[in-house]
């Protein structure tokens, strides 16, 4: 259950409560200090709740930036690295982290309930995505005259379709599903297959995937982090990590490890096409990527 994975899931059902204290399961381990531990399910393993097909985050080839970002974190750490494989659909969260099957989510936003937060380590937003060279390469807000009468793909349920509804622009919207199983569909893959043949006019996603979907087409695409819209919900938001509710040194741990390791971090990002926000919504390059988001 992702924002957006991406993750729009999460962000569409961002301010859900569910409390993951009560179903916590303390399992006693000694660690190589000798302390007692009761936060890790093996406290020499990193131990990652991820989906198996949901690039460019996660998949069982470890070939999406959370891997890469597990695989520093994992030799920081000196552990070994694996796996809790389960589609980020609804459940996600309570059949993985809650579960003790795994220790962290590695991209969760700041301030949903649905586990405890870490420090953030990346800002970034929902983006428009057009043909680059085109006439809509110069939007930069849902607000402008020129996607009037425009197909625009949306996927159905994510915080910018109530931008695109205030906007008048759903008439010609062109709705993808948001609850899907990632092991055998993609409403951002679909969005962008479509925006290539020409069926729509422009799509918004999440920015991780649009970014990374840009970058791989042929010509690139050109997208436009929403960043400045005056109505309906803000679309830029701070992604952390996500921990069980009790495991307070486990946070502090990985708190420490997304300061200390910032700039590999951000390198890692942009490597994917996450297109990187400061905190006044200036884009972050590799030229700034040594700060914190």
């Amino acid at each position: 259950m992702r924002i957006v994975g991406c993750r729009p899931v999460l962000l569409a059902l961002f301010g859900l409560i569910v409390s993951l204290a009560g179903r916590d399961i303390a399992r006693a381990q000694v660690n190589d200090q000798g302390e007692l531990s009761i936060e890790l399910v093996d406290a020499k393993v990193l131990r990652i709740c991820a989906d198996p097909r949901n690039l460019p985050f996660s998949n069982e080839k470890g070939e999406g930036f959370e891997n890469k970002i597990g695989e520093l974190f994992a030799e920081k750490l000196q552990k070994k690295l694996d796996y809790m494989f389960f589609p980020q659909a609804t459940g996600f969260v309570r059949m993985t982290l809650a579960a003790h099957r795994c220790d962290v989510i590695m991209g969760f936003p700041q301030g949903d309930d649905l586990a405890q937060g870490t420090n953030p380590y990346y800002r970034t937003a929902y983006a428009l995505v057009t043909k680059a060279g085109g006439e809509l390469d110069q939007v930069t807000t849902l607000e402008d005259e020129r996607l009037k009468g425009k197909h625009i793909g949306i996927v159905a349920g994510t915080p910018p379709a109530t931008n695109m509804a205030a906007a008048g622009l759903m008439g010609n919207a062109k709705p993808y599903p948001l609850m899907i199983d990632t092991r055998y569909d993609s409403s951002a893959a679909a969005m962008m297959d479509d925006l290539a043949k020409g069926e729509i006019d422009a799509g918004i996603l999440w920015g991780p995937m649009a970014g990374f979907y840009a970058k791989k087409a042929n010509p690139p695409l050109h997208i436009t982090p929403l960043v400045k819209e005056t109505t309906g919900p803000k679309l830029v938001y701070r992604i952390g990590m996500g921990v069980r509710g009790s495991d307070q040194n486990w946070k502090r741990q990985l708190n420490r490890l997304i300061q200390e390791n910032q700039p590999a971090i951000n390198k890692i990002l942009l490597d994917y096409g996450v297109p990187l926000l400061d905190e006044n919504d200036h884009p972050i390059g590799p030229e700034s990527a040594t700060k914190s988001p």
